[in-house]
């Protein structure tokens, strides 16, 4: 077993409980958009699908979330747990962000991911739809950062 500093709990084999609280500690890592952080929860060797793009270690994903988060901006998260087994997680999520003109999008999509015996992903696969909103039709209207804990989840809103 690695060091304190190497693991990330919940560790699987997952309950639903502790796949819950895996997907909420991701959600909360990626609303921080602090890419050096965030990328801790990853392996060495990391192995990603996002979109088109292919990473391929835990520097290629930290190098991606600093290039995601400085073009979509004002991000926040929602994931929600789709299902689960002994050592992997399915989500879905939507998030909504605008580019630098200004422009509102609410992007869904679903990720699967699969970690290792420390609870660091090793493997994750995602995809996305960006769709177009107007900034009226936001719905993820929280303050930068943590999603209040009494903030509607995907299947409260309708997502």
């Amino acid at each position: 077993m690695s060091s304190n500093a190497q693991t990330r709990p919940p560790l699987p084999p997952f309950t639903h409980e502790s796949a819950i609280e895996k997907v909420r500690l991701a959600e909360d890592g990626w609303n921080s958009r602090d890419a050096q952080k965030v990328s801790l929860a990853y392996t060495l060797d990391t192995r990603w699908r996002n979109r088109a793009e292919f990473v391929e270690n835990r520097d290629e994903a930290k190098d991606f979330l600093t290039r995601k988060w400085k073009k979509e901006l004002d991000y926040r998260l929602i994931k929600e747990l789709w299902a689960f087994t002994d050592n992997r997680i399915a989500v879905r999520y939507a998030y909504e962000w605008h580019d630098d003109s200004g422009n509102w999008f609410r992007s869904y999509g679903n990720e699967n991911w699969e970690f290792n015996e420390d609870g660091l992903m090793a493997r994750r696969f995602a995809c996305i739809n960006d769709m177009p909103i107007k900034e009226a039709e936001r719905n993820f209207r929280w303050p930068l950062g943590r999603r209040p804990d009494d903030h509607p989840g995907l299947s409260e809103l309708g997502l």
